[in-house]
C-alpha cells in the first residue's frame, strides 16, 4: 500500500475515537499489551513522561519536548488527536513521523493488526511506541488520549507523571463526579515513580494522595509550591511571573492563552523533577523551551491569534472548564462586535456550555467533516433555545469566510467549540 492507502486502512478499518466517538472507545488493555508483546514490547527501551489531565495536557506535553529538546536530548512527542495530519501524533525533536515509516509499520504488522482488530488509537499508541523505539529516543513524552487508568499509553512505566486537572469531560467514560474521573487519572501513578499534580482541586486531591500512597509515588502539588499569575502579552509571547518561595521571576511563553497560568505551575514543577532524577536541563534551556514551544514542536490551535484587523482568534478548548477560560480571556479584548464560529460533537452535553456564551455576539453555527460531529442545523437550534442567535453555515471556513466578510476591522472573531472545528481552518 502507499501512503494514502495506509491512511485509508487506519482509518476505516480500525474503530476510530475521533471520528465515531464511543464506538471506539474500551476499558480494556488487553489490546495494547497484545500489540506491543507482538512489536517486541518497544514501550520497555526509552525513558518516558505520562500526561494526563482534562485540560492542559496537550499544551503541557509539548512544552516539556521543547525544554528537553532545548536541552539537547532526543526527544520523542506523542499527542492526540491530529490537527492537520496523521504524522502529527508522532515526533522525534518537533519533526513528524515520516511517510515512509507510517507505510513501513502497517506493512510489517498488518497481518497482526487484521487478526487483533484493535482501535485506531491502540494501533497508533503501538506505532509511537515502534517509533520512538527504533529511534532510540532519549525521553518521549506521551500524552493520555482518555482518562487514564484504561488509555493505551498506560502500559508505560515512566520517569516522571503528570496530572493537569480535572474537569466535566467525557463522562459517560470516565465517571460522574470530579472525583470519579480523578479516579481513572489517577490510574497513570505507578509504583514509586514521581507524581506532579499541576492544580489542587478539592475533590480531586485526596484521590491522588490516596493512590500515591499506596503506590508509595511522591506526589507534589505544584500550584502549593508556586504561584503563577500572567502579567502581560508581547507580540507572539506572553510574560507570565512566578513567585516560588518568595524568589519571582518572569516568564516568557509562547503559548498565549491565560490558562496557562494553571498548566505552567505543573511544567516548572516537572522540569525540577527530572533533574532531581538525573536530567540536565539548563536555565537556558528551559527559558528556549518555554518560549519557543510552537517553533519547536509545531503545537497549534492554543490561543492562536490568525490575523488582525478584523482580530482572528482559534482555541481548541471545548469542554466547559475550557470555555469559561476562553470567554474570560475573551473579555480582556477590546471590540466592537464579537463573531463566535462554533461547532461542536454530538456525544458531549453542549446545553451547559451554550449556556455560558455570551447572548450578544453574532454566531455562526458549523460542523466538522466527521461522523461525531453535531449537524449545525441542531447545534443552532439547540443555541436558539438559550437565547443565542445566528445563522447556519455548515462548512467551517465558509462561516468563517462570512465573519471576515462582514465583520469590521474593529471586530473580533472566535472560532472554536471542538478541536475538530479548529482542525479544519485552512490558514491555522
Amino acid at each position: 500500500m502507499n501512503y494514502q492507502e495506509t491512511l485509508n486502512y487506519l482509518f476505516h478499518a480500525l474503530p476510530m475515537f475521533q471520528r465515531v466517538g464511543a464506538a471506539a472507545f474500551k476499558k480494556d488493555l488487553g489490546n495494547t499489551l497484545a500489540l506491543c508483546a507482538h512489536l517486541g514490547n518497544p514501550e520497555r527501551k526509552f525513558k518516558s513522561v505520562h500526561v494526563a489531565g482534562t485540560n492542559g495536557k496537550g499544551s503541557t506535553s509539548h512544552t516539556l519536548a521543547a525544554i528537553l529538546q532545548s536541552a539537547g536530548y532526543k526527544t520523542g512527542l506523542y499527542t492526540s488527536p491530529h490537527l492537520k495530519s496523521f504524522t502529527e501524533r508522532i515526533r522525534i525533536n518537533g519533526r513528524e513521523i515520516g511517510e515512509d515509516s507510517v507505510i513501513e509499520f502497517v506493512a510489517e504488522n498488518k497481518d497482526f493488526l487484521d487478526a487483533l482488530q484493535p482501535s485506531f488509537f491502540e494501533m497508533t499508541v503501538g506505532m509511537a511506541f515502534w517509533f520512538f523505539a527504533k529511534e532510540k529516543v532519549d525521553i518521549a513524552i506521551v500524552e493520555v488520549g482518555m482518562g487514564g487508568k484504561f488509555d493505551s499509553t498506560n502500559v508505560l512505566i515512566p520517569e516522571l507523571s503528570v496530572i493537569t486537572n480535572i474537569g466535566w469531560d467525557h463522562m459517560q467514560f470516565l465517571g460522574n463526579t470530579l472525583s470519579e474521573i480523578a479516579g481513572e487519572k489517577a490510574g497513570i501513578i505507578k509504583s514509586g515513580v514521581p507524581v506532579v499534580i499541576s492544580q489542587t482541586q478539592e475533590e480531586t486531591s485526596p484521590v491522588f494522595l490516596k493512590k500515591a500512597t499506596a503506590e508509595n509515588a511522591p506526589v507534589v502539588f505544584a500550584d502549593q509550591v508556586m504561584n503563577v499569575e500572567k502579567a502581560a502579552s508581547i507580540s507572539n509571547r506572553a510574560i507570565f511571573s512566578v513567585d516560588k518561595a518568595g524568589k519571582k521571576r518572569d516568564i516568557h511563553f509562547g503559548l498565549q492563552g491565560d490558562y496557562q497560568r494553571y498548566n505552567l505551575p505543573g511544567i516548572l514543577e516537572s522540569v525540577y523533577q527530572l533533574k532531581k532524577l538525573g536530567w540536565v536541563i539548563s536555565e537556558k534551556a528551559l527559558e528556549r523551551g518555554l518560549a519557543e514551544v510552537v517553533e519547536l514542536t509545531g503545537l497549534k490551535g492554543r490561543w492562536q491569534v490568525l490575523a488582525e484587523n478584523p482580530t482572528v482568534i482559534a482555541d481548541t478548548g471545548h469542554n466547559e472548564p475550557g470555555i469559561r477560560e476562553i470567554l474570560a480571556q475573551l473579555g480582556t479584548y477590546s471590540f466592537e462586535k464579537l463573531w463566535m464560529v462554533i461547532g461542536m460533537v454530538q456525544d458531549k452535553d453542549v446545553s451547559k456550555i451554550l449556556n455560558l456564551l455570551p447572548k450578544n455576539a453574532s454566531y455562526l453555527f458549523c460542523q466538522a467533516d466527521l461522523p461525531r460531529a453535531l449537524p449545525a442545523e441542531e447545534l443552532a437550534a439547540k443555541a436558539l433555545e438559550v437565547g443565542l442567535h445566528g445563522r447556519v453555515i455548515p462548512d467551517v471556513n465558509e462561516a468563517l469566510n462570512f465573519a471576515r466578510k462582514n465583520a469590521t476591522a474593529d471586530d473580533l472573531i472566535f472560532v472554536g467549540g471542538s478541536t475538530f472545528v479548529v482542525a479544519e481552518i485552512d490558514d491555522l
